[in-house]
């Protein structure tokens, strides 16, 4: 891999600065509303501990001016309950204060430092070595002997927290990063055929990703579904209805029915759309054959239908690697999570299956379905990895 992991850090006794992202769902007293990415973190921190370590760990909530911008409290408390390990708080990140409480640590204690974002350079991006030069970086670093980064999901990301350490301190990857390197950067090594089945509401990066995978023989099928498949479909001459087109238009996707139709062309065979679509009808689901679109105006294409997760589930059976990226539909709203929740079984039950984060995950948790290989941490980031795309924070520690 290039990079240095846990296993080549001397850990006992020595002060660890350890950026994870646990960037969190808040309910509205801002109490967590879903702990998921906190315990994926959970292997790294506790190892950490357990090995004698003193852990700084440093992470982000919220954007600037957003409503789940808060501070780390309950990210801490709840830390502590999961690594059944000392786990303080500090409500600053590195003022006097926060390095009184990292120099104040003893070994397999932890301290969690306020929102990295709460400080302004944390929310631009820089070259590594002048990350290395902000505030944040050049207060912590001569209380740190180590720098590991476990934040894949941010890794795509230029920040001084993410990318200045590594410049100034032996870095090493924790483990969920080791994992999400080895499973997302090394997709070619994975079983044949690989299909793709792509969804949710990012449709210019899966664009690029679903061209990516086809052109380097990444992917042998693309099985299209939600909103990436609405683009498609209108790029094969099809008439979604008002309601449809009008949510390609107002997201700003207009332009990528363009790509959608250079795909088409250039691989035919391998990119397949839904053969049917639900909509909602006075409150109801109702599925509708592609053939018999449009729907009435006001009715909006919701999920996929019964016969396309039939169609997809004979597609997959064959596959050696699957890689689920995006949701089949609003799977938020019960009539309309049925191709969400029955295509993400078809898919754990396949092969090996490799689950992209964000609201894949989401999906995942919402019906409780096991039985993937891979569930990766990261949405952005996944899909650049998955795209060749070198990542900033990934760059920096093998180098």
């Amino acid at each position: 891999m290039g990079i240095r992991t846990l296993d080549d850090l001397p850990v006992a006794d020595r002060v660890v600065g350890v950026r994870v992202d646990i960037n969190s769902p808040l309910a509205h007293d801002a109490e967590l509303a879903d702990d998921a990415r906190l315990r994926a973190h959970v292997d790294t921190l506790s190892e950490l501990l357990e090995r004698g370590g003193k852990v700084a760990i440093l992470a982000h909530q919220g954007r600037p001016g957003g409503e789940a911008f808060e501070e780390l409290r309950a990210h801490a408390d709840r830390l502590g309950e999961l690594l059944d390990a000392p786990v303080g708080y500090s409500d600053a990140t590195f003022s006097a204060s926060a390095r009184d409480a990292v120099d104040g640590l003893e070994s397999g204690e932890a301290v969690v430092l306020e929102n990295t974002r709460f400080y302004s350079e944390e929310y631009m991006e820089f070259e590594p070595e002048r990350a290395s030069r902000t505030h944040l970086v050049q207060r912590l670093v001569p209380h740190f002997d180590a720098f590991v980064n476990d934040a894949f999901a941010a890794a795509h990301r230029s920040q001084p927290s993410l990318v200045g350490f590594p410049t100034v301190l032996p870095a090493y990857a924790g483990r969920v990063m080791e994992r999400e390197i080895e499973v997302l950067g090394n997709i070619d090594d994975k079983p044949e055929p690989r299909t793709y089945v792509v969804g949710g509401a990012k449709v210019p990066d899966t664009m690029t990703v679903v061209r990516h995978s086809l052109e380097h023989g990444l992917a042998h099928e693309v099985l299209t579904t939600g909103l990436v498949a609405n683009v498609f479909l209108l790029a094969a001459g099809y008439d979604l209805g008002d309601a449809s087109a009008d949510v390609v238009y107002e997201r700003g996707h207009w332009d990528e029915i363009d790509r959608a139709a250079e795909l088409l062309d250039a691989f035919p065979e391998s990119i397949h759309l839904p053969s049917d679509v639900a909509v909602e009808r006075d409150g109801e689901r109702v599925e509708l054959s592609i053939d018999d679109l449009p729907p009435e105006s006001d009715e909006a294409i919701k999920d996929v239908g019964s016969a396309t997760v039939a169609r997809y589930r004979d597609i997959l059976a064959a596959s050696g690697t699957t890689i689920l990226n995006g949701p089949a539909g609003v799977f938020e709203e019960a009539p309309f999570e049925d191709g969400t929740r029955d295509l993400f079984q078809v898919v754990a039950d396949a092969g090996f299956s490799i689950v992209g984060g964000g609201d894949t995950s989401a999906a995942v948790r919402r019906f409780g379905i096991e039985g993937f290989d891979h569930v990766s941490t990261g949405g952005g980031a996944a899909l650049r990895m998955l795209t060749g795309e070198r990542l900033p924070a990934i760059e920096v520690l093998k180098s």
